[in-house]
């Protein structure tokens, strides 16, 4: 089988498997390098009869502790913005483009893990679990938050601040109706002095996202 040399999960991703055989396989990935250094692999989760999917870029640095995707503060604004849009969050698939945490050590803050983001070869690398996830769900719509997210459909050209808050029609391939691209909720997180602005336009593009399921 190839190794993470390869940058290709294909090989780990069994073919016509069951969301539990696809998250037992997705623990032992080695299909790119970043399988190293994280603590474990953190997959999908949700109904599987959702009829949106919340794509992210990586686990962050409690995902990557617990095990689930969008457990942290991002995960939990991400909640309220959807609520708040009139998307049911525990009616959803959430997930990330990358399986696996992609961090490095600051020693001038303690050693602490600090976000980077995935290459456009993790992305390629790790597609084949995504691809295998919404074969499952087969969504309606799949809400991109963030530009890596964007990047993980549509390609290096992708830009979430021309894109987002429309209603796209889907790439080739992907199974699902349409896609909403917005901000990833720790753009707000960070906003500082606007985080109330920036949350606003989160919550619009998120309502947009819910109008165009009907």
């Amino acid at each position: 089988m190839p190794g993470p040399e390869a940058y290709d999960a294909t090989p780990f991703v069994p073919e016509g498997a069951r969301i539990g055989e696809l998250r037992e396989a997705a623990a032992g990935c080695e299909g790119c390098p970043l399988f190293r250094d994280a603590t474990q692999t953190v997959f999908g989760r949700g109904r599987l009869s959702a009829r949106v999917v919340l794509l992210g870029e990586q686990p962050g640095d409690q995902e990557d502790r617990q095990g689930e995707p969008f457990v942290g503060p991002a995960g939990k604004l991400l909640r309220r913005a959807c609520a708040e849009a009139s998307i049911d969050p525990d009616d959803t698939y959430v997930t990330n483009a990358v399986k696996h945490f992609k961090f490095e050590l600051q020693e001038e803050r303690g050693k602490r893990r600090i976000h980077k983001p995935p290459t456009l070869r993790e992305l390629s690398a790790c597609h084949p679990w995504l691809t295998a996830e919404l074969h499952l769900v087969k969504p309606e719509l799949v809400v991109a938050l963030g530009a890596t997210a964007g990047k993980a459909l549509y390609g290096s050209g992708f830009r979430v601040t021309q894109e987002r808050g429309s209603v796209l029609d889907p790439p080739d391939g992907l199974e699902a109706d349409a896609v909403v691209a917005t901000i990833h909720p720790s753009a707000v997180l960070r906003a500082g002095d606007n985080r109330d602005e920036v949350y606003a336009g989160l919550v619009a593009d998120l309502r947009v996202a819910a109008g165009a399921l009907g």
